[in-house]
């Protein structure tokens, strides 16, 4: 017999599968964390001191770069404000002459006004006689020249003082211009030297130390130089003294064999009577050039110990080209601002043949100048952080040298 019982229905348990799908998504999770780590960037390796040391060399020599087009930024910038100036002082006076100039026609229009129009029939007629009638009509003649001539001299005025204007506002607009370059020139200079100095904060003590040493050692070979330098120098004046020597004793001789008594005309250094050498223009110019250096050098010496100032021109701070000037300007010869531009006054001199008083310019972008003391010395303003001090010149390299006068 047939069973009614309806068949039982198997369920299946899910149990085993849950725990498997999540130990898989567990399994993904971990795969993903860590496929994700494993591209991390590695540690970039520190700098060596060395590396620093350029660096930071560098930075500093870009950032006297950026003074130099700062100064001369800041002196196109005075210049500019001194010529706006001039130029509004310039439009007043002529707007006052325009208004000089109209208030004499305000005046002829007025009296016109007040007289009224008469035909030349009229007045004929109401004239005393027809010889005041002339005599009137060559006066008005002559006042009529007279408002020509003021009528002319307006227009003048009135073209002036509208080209003054316009001038005036080109001059304002290359002030702003000025200003924003000088602004820009400003930022990038303080920019390089906070990156120099963020450089050396990140240094160990040790770091610090290893660097020092390194100045060290660089300081003494330049001061190895100088001293070599110092010796042909030396050496070059000894020269020179037995050359002057032996050639005043030749002349001498010469002389005195020779040529009659001097007489009160003579000024030479022989005993006749013609000039003798040493009264030429070289020896002159030499000692004049001589006698400039002494005061150059005076005011360099008396500046050392103050700090150098990027833009600063004195008195109690100074950067490189500005202590130049400066010393230059105390022997009453005037220097332009920049480095720039103060390399090419004078005459150019080989580094051998370098005399106290010449300026002495380093780099290849000539973003730095000392003023040369002799014995392979300068006196400069270094950069900063320093201080005005005396130096060998073979501490940077050499661009070139001037004779500035």
């Amino acid at each position: 017999m047939a069973s009614h019982r309806k068949p039982r229905t198997r369920v299946r348990t899910t149990a085993p599968a849950l725990g498997i799908t999540t130990a898989a998504f567990a399994s993904v999770g971990l795969l993903a964390q860590t496929a994700g780590a494993a591209p991390a960037a590695p540690t970039a390796p520190q700098p060596t001191v060395e590396e620093v040391q350029k660096k930071v060399d560098d930075l500093y020599r870009q950032a006297g770069t950026a003074t130099q087009r700062y100064n001369l930024a800041k002196e196109k910038t005075e210049q500019q404000r001194k010529s706006v100036d001039g130029l509004l002082d310039a439009v007043a006076k002529r707007t006052e002459r325009l208004n000089e100039a109209r208030r004499k026609l305000g005046n002829y229009a007025a009296a016109q006004y007040r007289s009224g129009s008469v035909t030349p029939t009229a007045a004929l007629l109401l004239a005393d006689s027809p010889q005041a009638y002339f005599d009137q009509n060559r006066l008005m003649d002559r006042m009529t020249e007279r408002q020509q001539t003021d009528v002319t001299d307006f227009e003048q005025q009135q073209a002036a003082a509208s080209e003054k204007r316009a001038e005036a506002s080109r001059s304002l607009e290359t002030l702003t211009e000025s200003q924003a370059s000088l602004k820009t020139s400003k930022q990038d200079v303080q920019r390089k030297l906070g990156e120099a100095r963020e450089l050396l904060s990140r240094l160990t003590a040790e770091e610090k130390a290893r660097l020092a040493e390194l100045e060290k050692k660089r300081e003494a070979e330049a001061r190895r130089k100088a001293e070599a330098k110092a010796e042909a120098e030396r050496k070059r004046q000894r020269e020179e003294a037995q050359k002057a020597g032996s050639d005043t004793d030749t002349d001498t001789g010469r002389d005195t064999g020779t040529a009659p008594a001097p007489g009160p005309a003579a000024t030479g250094t022989g005993t006749g009577t013609a000039p003798g050498p040493g009264t030429g223009t070289g020896a002159g110019s030499t000692d004049a050039y001589a006698a400039k250096a002494e005061k150059v050098l005076a005011f360099a010496r008396a500046q050392i110990g103050k700090p150098y100032v990027w833009g600063a021109a004195g008195p109690s701070s100074y950067d490189c080209s500005g202590l130049t000037q400066g010393a230059w300007k105390a022997a009453g010869v005037a220097l332009p601002r920049t480095t720039w531009d103060q390399v090419n006054v004078g005459t150019r001199v080989a580094t051998d043949n370098l005399r106290p008083g010449d300026l002495v310019f380093f780099y290849d972008h000539i973003s730095h100048v000392g003023v040369y003391i002799g014995g392979g010395k300068m006196i400069h303003a270094p950069k900063p952080g320093a201080y005005v001090r005396e130096e060998s010149v073979f501490y940077m390299p050499i661009y070139g040298s001037v004779r500035p006068a």
